[in-house]
């Protein structure tokens, strides 16, 4: 069976950010609901933030300092970020239902998977699972899976093909393997090959990352939603965390499935048929895709300039500029997807996606995108650089309080005054700010848990009692590293405008408790931080460090919150007291319980190369997968020759192994020729 299948090519245009957009279906006015959650959440937000600025303006009194309208725009800023949130979630209440036609239609699927340097066995039994629902959902006479690869490590290669082998073996719908040869545009570039190379040959994608997957009656009413509407182009779920281990996996994953859900509809409430795309668990109709979104490079070096990193945020505006509705459809459950493990991964992440969003300063003014597109791309920018601006609203507070302090009052500022100059400060006015501060951060979470009590939620996970206990546990976790994830944000949107890009790392996605070592080397800045600014407090304004004890507590426990929250063993202590349980948990949908089994049947050998030299079927069977090489010089065929040269000295197949360094093997895998005369060698 070829690896492929016959290529139906379709056309993909690189867009121009500046020309106008291709012609798509006529836009329609938003719906009255749609209106009215853009009312309640930017209206809101424009009041909330005019009081919060408002109340700060007159808690300063007379006689404002430079340094207090530094601290003014700040807090403005913040507040208004607080407040877009709070009011975004309450729009949620008028969230438009959708509904599932009964008829699915006949639209071919694809079910397309890019991998990038992943465990084999993890991603192939996810697609062997959704595969099996897909054929139970009816549709396995126009559904596909195509494993996208792009991994450059020669040891991944062999595990790869004869993963997707095994796959092949047992699946219930055809399923296909590409391994690019050439990494351009990396993930958007590899959807962009495949819809180039074999688009015409299905009319709607489901696009999923190698540790993401969705239900089979998911995709069968996300493709019956596309069918009955000519002009709907993507279709974005809810994915939910599942599957994590460590603390602080679970923390992220139970945040996600109780206060997520809120988010999420409060923001398809306002997106309406403008909404934004995730990168993942999203099904996507080919054509309109192919005519809008192609990307072009980036003037430029990295990180400004090169490859556009967040991809997904852009391929949707470039959908709605077309007229093309992209949706985020909330009520679809059965989306999952893993979670990172520990602090540092999650960091190394937040680097690329940083990166990435910073980016869409070049794209954010293109012709065309509607005002939502571009409030989209705000909200994503804004997402890393409220890090740094909460850090200068802190350091422009303890300057006040330094000036206050260090300082001597000049009540007659005026030779010819009469009357003093008495400095005002309404410290009650600012307990009102900071209490109504705390509230809009915490009254979408207590409205979730209400929500969840009110609902079969809460005897899912364990009771009301477990539910409210858990959201306290996630509150304090919160806290503790909130202020580690604001200095680490801060450095990486210093690292971007200092021109350094973050390169194109394979995820972690089972991370490990880091050792000491580790821990102390990536926090002990923020340790020096928080002990810097309360030693400081605590000579000059004891009373200070009251408001600042969460901050400092967690620069200070860093390590600590660093090291223990990737700890698998107190994750599963956590499970067994009843905290941070989520329903998926408590009973596993049943595409992720198939994985499992899956995974353990596609799990191939520690060496998977060694194998080919042991199996000749499993070398006939990745020989037919290995991707046709472009014509080269001699002086770039350099590992090839060498990696003869060193087969043919070579007394069996291990020590020929042994020989080849890194390029010589990733030669040796891509060369039918060489391998064929490596196996002829005595095991």
């Amino acid at each position: 069976m070829a690896a492929t299948p016959p290529e139906a090519p379709l056309e993909m245009p690189v867009q121009d950010f500046r020309a106008a957009p291709p012609q798509g279906p006529d836009f329609q006015a938003p719906a009255p609901e749609v209106r009215l959650a853009r009312l309640i959440t930017f209206g809101g937000a424009a009041v909330v933030t005019a009081l919060g600025a408002w109340q700060m303006w007159s808690a300063f009194g007379a006689n404002i300092l430079p340094m207090q309208y530094v601290l003014l725009a700040l807090f403005s800023i913040t507040f208004a970020w607080i407040g877009f949130s709070f009011c975004s979630m309450l729009a949620g209440l008028v969230a438009r239902q959708f509904e599932t036609p009964a008829d699915p239609g006949n639209a071919r699927i694809a079910i397309v998977m890019p991998v990038y340097h992943e465990d084999p066995a993890e991603s192939m039994g996810l697609l062997a699972a959704l595969a099996d629902q897909v054929a139970e959902a009816g549709m396995a006479d126009r559904a596909e899976i195509f494993v996208l690869s792009d991994s450059r490590d020669p040891d991944v290669f062999a595990a790869e093909a004869l993963a997707v082998t095994k796959l092949r073996e047992g699946a219930p719908i055809p399923v296909w393997y590409r391994r690019r040869t050439d990494n351009t545009g990396r993930k958007a570039g590899n959807i962009a090959e495949f819809v180039r190379r074999w688009g015409g040959r299905y009319d709607q994608m489901l696009v999923l990352d190698a540790d993401s997957v969705v239900s089979g009656d998911v995709v069968r009413q996300m493709s019956a939603r596309m069918s009955a509407d000519p002009a709907l182009a993507l279709i974005q779920t809810i994915p939910m965390l599942v599957q994590g281990q460590t603390i602080f996996a679970r923390v992220i994953q139970f945040a996600g499935r109780i206060y997520g859900p809120s988010i999420a509809r409060g923001v398809a409430a306002w997106s309406g048929d403008n909404g934004n795309f995730w990168g993942h668990n999203a099904m996507i109709r080919v054509r309109a895709f192919a005519e809008c979104c192609g990307l072009p490079e980036l003037s430029g070096t990295p990180p400004w300039g090169g490859t556009v990193l967040s991809h997904d945020f852009v391929e949707a505006a470039l959908l709605r500029r077309a007229g093309w509705k992209v949706r985020l459809d909330w009520d679809l459950r059965g989306s999952y997807e893993g979670s990172p493990p520990t602090l540092l991964d999650m960091a190394v992440r937040e680097r690329r996606w940083a990166q990435g969003n910073l980016q869409h300063i070049r794209v954010i003014g293109a012709r065309g995108f509607t005002a939502i597109s571009r409030t989209h791309f705000l909200i994503g920018m804004l997402g890393f650089l409220m890090s740094p601006i909460w850090l200068a609203m802190i350091i422009a507070g303890l300057i006040l309080t330094a000036i206050v302090i260090l300082s001597s009052p000049v009540y007659f500022p005026s030779a010819n005054q009469l009357f003093p100059d008495w400095p005002t400060f309404d410290a009650r006015r600012m307990l009102w700010l900071l209490a109504a501060s705390a509230a809009l951060l915490l009254l979408p979470k207590a409205i979730a848990i209400v929500r969840a009590w009110r609902r079969p939620l809460a005897g899912n996970v364990g009771g009301k009692a477990h539910v409210a206990l858990s959201a306290v546990f996630e509150v304090i976790m919160s806290t503790l590293i909130a202020p580690v994830q604001m200095l680490i944000q801060t450095r990486q949107i210093v690292e971007i405008l200092m021109g350094r890009s973050s390169g194109w790392e394979s995820q972690v996605r089972k991370g490990s408790m880091p050792p000491w070592g580790v821990v102390l080397r990536r926090h002990w800045i923020h340790v020096a931080s928080g002990l810097i600014i309360g030693l400081i407090l605590a000579y000059l304004s004891p009373a200070q460090l009251i408001w600042l004890a969460p901050i400092l507590a967690g620069l200070i426990l860093a390590p600590l919150t660093s090291r223990w929250s990737a700890s698998a063993v107190l994750g599963r202590w956590a499970r067994q007291a009843g905290l941070l349980v989520t329903p998926e948990e408590r009973e596993t949908p049943a595409v992720l319980t198939a994985s499992v089994a899956h995974t353990r049947r596609l799990r191939g050998p520690a060496n998977a190369t060694a194998e080919l030299g042991r199996d000749p079927q499993a070398l006939a069977a990745y020989t037919a997968m290995i991707p046709p090489q472009p014509a080269l010089p001699v002086d770039k065929r350099l590992p090839e020759i060498s990696a003869a040269a060193k087969i043919a000295v070579a007394s069996n197949q291990t020590q020929a192994l042994g020989f080849l360094d890194r390029a010589e093997r990733a030669a040796l895998l891509n060369t039918p020729e060489l391998l064929d005369r490596w196996a002829r060698l005595p095991q």
